[in-house]
This record gives C-alpha cells, sequence and structure tokens, in this order.
C-alpha cells in the first residue's frame, strides 16, 4: 500500500469550482427571498397583464403587449441586476457577510463574478416567464435574437455596476430606500409602460440617455418593429456599464 495514498491535501478548491458552488448559493437565496421575488417576479408580470389587457396608457398603434412586453423585459432586468442587487449587496456588506467572504479563499473579484452569475441565472428565468405570458396574451416578437442578447447583456452590466456601486458606497438603509427610489422613478420616466413622446422635447431628450430607457428603447426597436443591431442605444448602454463598473471597482468599500 502506498504510504501517501490517504494524505490529506489541504487548500483551496479551483477558482471555477469556488465562482460556481457560490452562485448556486447566491440565486438560492434570491429566489428565496419574498421581497426580491415580488420585485424581480410578481410585479413585472402584473404590470405587463395590466398593461396589456386593460386601455390605460395609449401604446400607440397596434396591440399593446407589443409596446408593453420589451419595456418589461427591460424592467426585469433593471430590478434584478440593479435594485435586488444593490439592496442586497448592501446588507451583506452591513452585516459584515462581504468583509469575512473577502477573507475566505474565494477571491474578491470571483465573489463579484458569481453575483453576476446568480443575476444572470435569475434573469433567464424572468425573461422565460414573461415571454410565455407575453405570448399567452398574443404577443408576436420580431427581429434578431442576436440583438436581444447583446441588449440584455449590456443591459445586465449597465444596472449592475450601477447597483454594485450604490451598494458599496451607501449605508444599507440609504441604499435600500434610493434603489427602490430609483426603480419606482425609472418605471415612470424609462420609457417601460410610458412612451418617451408623452413627455416634453426637452425632458425625452434627456431621458432617452438612461440605461433603461436606451435597453427598452432597443428591445422595442427590434422586437417590435424588427430592426437591425441597435447599435445607438448598445452604445448608450456600454458606456453606463464602463463608468458603472469602472466606479465600483474603485471606490466599492467591502466593510
Amino acid at each position: 500500500m502506498n504510504s501517501g495514498t490517504y494524505t490529506p491535501r489541504p487548500g483551496a478548491a479551483p477558482v471555477g469550482r469556488m465562482i460556481a458552488a457560490q452562485a448556486a448559493l447566491e440565486t438560492r437565496m434570491l429566489l428565496r427571498n419574498g421581497e426580491q421575488l415580488l420585485l424581480t417576479v410578481v410585479i413585472p408580470s402584473l404590470l405587463l397583464v395590466l398593461f396589456s389587457t386593460v386601455d390605460i396608457v395609449d401604446t400607440g398603434g397596434g396591440a399593446a403587449v407589443d409596446f408593453l412586453a420589451p419595456g418589461v423585459l427591460a424592467l426585469a432586468v433593471m430590478s434584478t441586476a440593479f435594485t435586488g442587487q444593490a439592496i442586497a449587496t448592501g446588507f451583506e456588506r452591513r452585516y459584515g457577510v462581504l468583509k469575512r467572504l473577502g477573507a475566505s479563499p474565494l477571491p474578491r473579484w470571483a465573489l463579484m463574478a458569481a453575483k453576476t452569475l446568480a443575476v444572470l441565472v435569475t434573469e433567464v428565468l424572468q425573461v422565460l416567464l414573461l415571454t410565455a405570458i407575453a405570448l399567452a396574451l398574443g404577443w408576436s416578437p420580431q427581429g434578431s435574437p442576436l440583438a436581444v442578447l447583446l441588449l440584455l447583456v449590456a443591459g445586465t452590466a449597465a444596472f449592475s455596476g450601477l447597483g454594485l456601486l450604490m451598494a458599496g458606497t451607501l449605508r444599507a438603509e440609504a441604499t435600500l430606500a434610493a434603489a427602490n427610489l430609483v426603480f419606482l422613478l425609472l418605471l415612470v420616466g424609462g420609457g417601460v409602460v410610458v412612451p418617451l413622446d408623452r413627455f416634453p422635447d426637452a425632458a425625452r431628450a434627456a431621458l432617452e440617455w438612461l440605461p433603461i430607457s436606451a435597453l427598452s428603447g432597443g428591445l422595442r426597436d427590434v422586437l417590435q418593429d424588427g430592426a437591425g443591431m441597435p447599435w445607438g442605444e448598445l452604445g448608450v448602454l456600454a458606456a453606463w456599464a464602463a463608468a458603472g463598473l469602472g466606479a465600483a471597482a474603485r471606490f466599492f468599500r467591502w466593510e
């Protein structure tokens, strides 16, 4: 018998395995949180059904669901990547969870990668659910799936950077209030359920540069109008992603 057969091999697991385990944990925690589910699943679904079946907002010509479905998909991305992630990370920072994880074998960049993977998994579930609801309501999507995928990824990066920046610089209570306030303001003024052309020209010109407006507008151009690659909207989202992620990396405080 080889004397080294049962020799222990202490040490950290491979980084990839640690990221996968942490991402699975983050996803389970998110899906078990009732408040997060309300924000990420229930509210977008109710908005889609309500505004598609009740004539509350004039969405222009065509079926209301054709206008609303892309906007609600954008709202789902924002609710998970920005609002939900900001609040959860802010309270993890307050209770010292991030500090303890930062002292573990899991590198800090790997922790952020795991959080991003958890966001992406949740978004896939959101998109599948909202797409099924929209199709049941008579939605007829058009356009390139690749363009839609690029918009969703760019939107996720933009909102994730802003959410981590808020969570890493503000107190948890301030993050909770600010994230929910921003969610409500962008829901109304981001072209999600109310078309931007209903706003005054000066306000519309400013609102079009918001990440939620770029994401909802780009998705609407592709899925409703069958447009090609929305380079302008992708450029706006890329700029927000670079600014948000760069600032979060620079100013994020772990304790």
